[in-house]
This record gives C-alpha cells, structure tokens and sequence, in this order.
C-alpha cells in the first residue's frame, strides 16, 4: 500500500475514532511525523489516537531504533530483522539467537511460551549442524558471486558439494 501523502511504501497506518465515522491514514514514515506533530503542535489536541501514539511512541526515536534494528543481520544465514518483518519467516535456527531480545515479546504474545514444549521430528535433532554450515556457505558464495570473486565462490561451491554428498 502506497503513502496517501506521497508515492512511498505506507508503513503507519492511522485510524482516526474522534468523529462520526473512523478515518483511516496510511502514510510512510516521514508523512507520519509530519502528520502526528501536527496533532501535538499549539493547543492542547483532543484525545486522538494519532495523539496518544505520538506521545508514547515518541515517533522520531521509535523510527531511528527501528531503522538500526532492520540493518542487524545474522550471522550465520544473513538475514537481516528488516526480512523477518517483511516475509515472517527467520532463515535458520540460530536466528531465535541472534534476535532473541526482539523476538521474545513476539514469542509471548503469539504463543504465550518462550519455550518449544511439543514433539519434535525425529530427523530434526541430526544434521543440523550439517544444515547451518550450508546456509552460510552458500550466502558466502552468493556474496563472493557478488563482489566478482569467483575463485572464492569456486571453493565454496566446492566445499557446499563436498557436504552434500
């Protein structure tokens, strides 16, 4: 969805509940600062919710810790916390890790349980070492391709075949 104000992804989205019918703002980040420090300049505002988010979100620090926190990147697979919100999907195993202050809120609220306390597969308890090694061997790979360096990417195809088998 794209920003009202703006061509920009909508990444807030508003709904206003103070008049006869709810009003509803998808603005992108920038248009969204814009907009809820227009509701907190002069006068006192009337209890919107565009208000009370502005007051606890305290918008423009929430946005710099998020962008920060998008850029972290797991080390073993490479994905970046940014992806994980996008796709809801963590790349390996060690990114509960990795990411665990973030993901532990999330865990609660979803699950009620920070812990795993049902059946696991068997298969699930072998080979996954042998599993993570690939995941970071081919995101090396990928990167090496990237930056033009083939004689690395050529080890590392190597040494991903070599596991494989």
């Amino acid at each position: 969805m794209k920003c009202q104000q703006c061509e920009k992804p909508a990444t807030f989205h508003i709904t206003e509940l103070t008049g006869p019918e709810p009003q509803e703002h998808h603005l992108c980040e920038t248009c969204a600062k814009t907009y809820l420090s227009q509701n907190d300049a002069g006068a006192p505002p009337p209890p919107t919710l565009a208000a009370v988010l502005a007051k606890q979100l305290k918008i423009g620090q929430a946005a710099d810790e998020l962008a920060k926190l998008d850029q972290r990147k797991c080390p073993v697979c490479g994905i970046t916390f940014f992806e994980f919100r996008s796709q809801g999907r963590l790349g390996c195993s060690h990114d509960y890790v990795f990411f665990e202050k973030e993901l532990t809120p999330l865990l609660l609220n979803i699950h009620g349980e920070t812990r795993h306390t049902g059946k696991r597969p068997a298969h699930a308890v072998q080979g996954t070492d042998a599993k993570t090694e690939l995941i970071r061997l081919r995101r090396e790979m990928k990167e090496a391709v990237e930056k033009e360096n083939y004689e690395l990417a050529a080890k590392l195809r190597n040494q991903i075949r070599d596991l494989e088998k």
